[in-house]
């Protein structure tokens, strides 16, 4: 049977029929899964994973959860995007199982996930993972931010609070621990919407700090003016841990500011000064950088407008860092990939879209996106790709690809369109990722002076 169709240029028409043949367009995904099966991915889950089934009939939870991810890497923005996979039998040939669930099975698998259960699982998940980060001899910058998941209906937790774009609108405040030269999400912790940026950071630090293999510290921890908190530099202080934090423009600093006299001219538009100032309910002075920026009639300028001098904006930031005040106001811009790392899980992994009425069900789901954006860097890191590629450049360049089973004795193959760059794109990366080799700790002389924050 087939029927026949219209283009849109041109008179000749186009025969439509239908195949019996199994075809994919995620063919591309053959580097991923090789990849995942590198890193003994099915084995790791299998014995981290809390939830368990009775039925016989029952799917596993571990292909559950790796059904889900691969889900997400293929496009789903909902739990019932998930059924985008469901049918496709060269998928389920290259990940080797019989069946894939339906989008209440997964719903069903997250609502098992009690405070419990997310503990038992994430923490071991995440320590598996990060001991494969590579050993920096200057070390990691650990960035902090939070962001807003805008909710609709009624979940746990989904409450009002700070939402610059959609006042009034209920919503999930999570927190994010970013590595920033490895693009690794080291922890997150999903909140309620009400929730201050800064609530709970001195124990989500302790924890984050906790997961840090042997080898890999933190040479700086970068924060916005909402981590503006005493607390947490007091504990980071404690720890021996550098910050950077960018200063709330209290009545008091602005005075400070506008009170410095030694400006260093950096460019014809920036300047930089410093002060040290003890604020209220603080028990030791601090040092603080100041950015001075001119204004100019294009493009806005960063920072805050101070009455008592016209025609500048101030930036203030409070460091334990002894470096010159330009190197540190260097060192901190670099804090702005930050957002581009919040943007990928959200526009392109949905780390926002998979909610369910109970709060620690939303949270396995949004920790679920986490872990995958991380395997996707790491596959990026095996694979030899030497530039950074966001999630969807990855489904869009190496995992799109179309792609036909078929058989060769009591063998299954898939062929890979050539007009998607078939095997020859994607068989280096293959190649690379078959041999590649895990980071190790280097081999030293001497044992290697270990940061304060790791004994703490």
């Amino acid at each position: 049977m087939h029927i026949k169709s219209s283009p849109v240029f041109g008179k000749n028409k186009v025969i439509l029929r239908s195949t019996q043949r199994p075809v994919t367009p995620f063919g591309g995904l053959c580097v991923f899964f090789e990849f995942l099966h590198k890193i003994d991915f099915a084995d790791a889950v299998n014995r981290f994973m809390p939830i368990k089934t009775v039925s016989p009939n029952a799917i596993e939870p571990s292909r559950i959860f790796a059904s889900f991810l691969v889900s997400v890497v293929a496009g789903a923005r909902r739990f019932a995007h998930t059924s985008i996979v469901r049918s496709d039998a060269v998928l389920l040939a290259m990940m080797g199982v019989n069946r894939f669930p339906c989008d209440d099975t997964i719903r069903n698998f997250f609502m098992k996930f009690g405070m419990g259960e997310t503990q038992k699982f994430f923490e071991p998940l995440w320590r598996w993972m990060v001991k494969r980060v590579a050993i920096r001899a200057e070390g990691y910058s650990l960035d902090l931010d939070s962001t807003v998941f805008e909710r609709y209906g009624k979940q746990e937790g989904a409450l009002k609070g700070h939402n610059p774009k959609k006042h009034g609108r209920p919503s999930h405040h999570p927190i994010l621990a970013v590595l920033a030269e490895a693009y690794f999400v080291l922890h997150a912790w999903m909140r309620s919407g009400n929730a201050g940026t800064a609530r709970g950071v001195v124990e989500f630090l302790k924890e984050t700090l906790a997961l840090l293999p042997d080898g890999v510290f933190i040479r700086c921890l970068r924060a916005d003016s909402g981590f503006f908190d005493n607390r947490l530099m007091g504990f980071l202080e404690e720890r021996g841990l550098p910050y950077i934090v960018v200063a709330r423009m209290t009545k008091t600093i602005k005075m400070k500011a506008s009170g410095v006299k030694n400006w260093v001219r950096i460019d014809a538009d920036y300047s930089v000064g410093e002060f040290r100032a003890k604020l209220h309910g603080w028990s030791v002075d601090r040092r603080f950088i100041v950015i001075r920026e001119r204004i100019r009639e294009s493009g806005s300028a960063v920072g805050r407008r101070l009455f008592d001098i016209p025609g500048y904006t101030f930036r203030v930031m409070v460091t334990s860092m002894s470096g010159e005040p330009s190197e540190i106001w260097r060192d901190y811009n670099k804090r702005g990939d930050m957002e581009n790392r919040i943007k990928e899980l959200k526009y392109d992994l949905a780390a926002d879209d998979f909610c369910m009425r109970q709060f620690y069900a939303t949270e396995a789901a949004f920790r679920s996106v986490l872990a995958l954006f991380n395997l996707l860097g790491e596959f990026q890191r095996a694979s030899g790709m030497g530039k950074w590629r966001q999630p969807a450049t990855l489904r869009t360049e190496v995992f799109l690809c179309g792609a036909i089973l078929g058989r060769k004795g009591h063998d299954l193959v898939v062929h890979l369109s050539e007009s998607w760059g078939g095997l020859s794109r994607r068989n280096p990366l293959l190649e690379k990722v078959k041999a590649y080799i895990f980071p190790t700790s280097p081999k030293l002389d001497a044992t290697p002076e270990i940061p304060a924050y790791a004994v703490a």
